[in-house]
C-alpha cells in the first residue's frame, strides 16, 4: 500500500513538472527582448493637379434649365477631350427649387454641375482651365501625389525604415553587451499620404471675346510622408 502511494505521488510530481514546461518555454521567448521603433520621412512633390470647374444657372422651367446646363457641360467635355493626358471626371450635379419670399411657392429652379480635371501635365491643364473659364467658373484647384509616385516613394521609405530599425537594433545590442540579435516581430506602417492640398476657390474673370484666356498660376509644393518600423528583438548574450 505504501509503495502504491509513493508511485502515485511520483506520477503526480512528474505530471506537474511536465505541465510547467510550456510556461517556462513561454518565459524564455521573452528573455532579453527589447521593443524598438524607427521612423523615416521624405519630402514628396505633389505631381498631380486637380481642377474643379462648374456651371450654375436658374430658370422657371426645370426642363429648359437642365438642357442648358447639359449643353454647357457637353461643350466643356468635348473641348477637354481634345487635350492629351488629362483625366475627366464629372462631379456632382444638383438641382433645387427657389421659393418666394414667404417660402411657400416655387418661383424657379437652380442647377449646378461640376467637371473635375486631373493631370500631371500642369502646363496643359492650366492652359485648358483658362480656356474653359469662358463658359465655366472655377470651383477649386488642388494638388496631390500621383499613385505611381506614391508607390515609388513608399517602396523607398520601406527599405529605409528597415535599415533604420536594424541600425537601432544593433545599437541596443551593443549597449547591452550582446553578441548578436534576432528580430522577433516587425511591423511596417505608412503614416498615410496627405489629402490633396486644397487652395481656396480662385476669383478669376472669364475671358472676353477679344481677350486671351486667363491661365492660372500653379505652385504645387511638396508633402512630407513617413514610414515607421515597430517591432521587437531578442538580444543574444555571450
Amino acid at each position: 500500500m505504501h509503495t502504491l502511494r509513493r508511485c502515485t505521488a511520483l506520477l503526480a510530481l512528474s505530471a506537474g513538472t511536465l505541465a510547467s514546461l510550456p510556461a517556462l518555454a513561454a518565459d524564455e521567448l521573452h528573455y532579453n527582448q527589447i521593443s524598438l521603433r524607427a521612423e523615416v520621412s521624405q519630402e514628396v512633390a505633389r505631381d498631380l493637379m486637380i481642377v474643379t470647374l462648374y456651371t450654375e444657372d436658374q430658370n422657371t422651367d426645370p426642363a429648359k434649365l437642365a438642357a442648358d446646363v447639359s449643353t454647357t457641360m457637353n461643350k466643356a467635355l468635348a473641348q477637354a477631350k481634345q487635350v492629351k493626358d488629362i483625366t475627366l471626371r464629372q462631379g456632382s450635379r444638383n438641382s433645387y427649387p427657389i421659393y418666394d419670399t414667404k417660402g411657400q411657392k416655387i418661383t424657379g429652379w437652380r442647377e449646378r454641375a461640376e467637371l473635375r480635371l486631373e493631370s500631371s501635365d500642369f502646363a496643359a491643364l492650366s492652359k485648358l482651365t483658362g480656356e474653359l473659364l469662358t463658359d465655366l467658373k472655377m470651383g477649386g484647384m488642388d494638388f496631390a501625389i500621383a499613385t505611381p509616385t506614391r508607390k515609388a516613394s513608399e517602396d523607398a521609405l520601406l527599405k529605409e525604415a528597415v535599415t533604420a530599425f536594424k541600425a537601432r537594433a544593433q545599437l541596443a545590442t551593443d549597449a547591452l553587451g550582446g553578441k548578436s540579435y534576432k528580430i522577433v516581430n516587425l511591423n511596417l506602417n505608412s503614416n498615410g499620404y496627405p489629402q490633396p492640398y486644397m487652395r481656396a476657390p480662385m476669383m478669376m474673370k472669364a475671358a472676353s471675346m477679344d481677350a486671351a484666356p486667363v491661365t492660372p498660376d500653379v505652385e504645387a509644393g511638396t508633402s512630407q510622408v513617413s514610414m515607421t518600423a515597430d517591432g521587437a528583438i531578442e538580444v543574444l548574450m555571450p
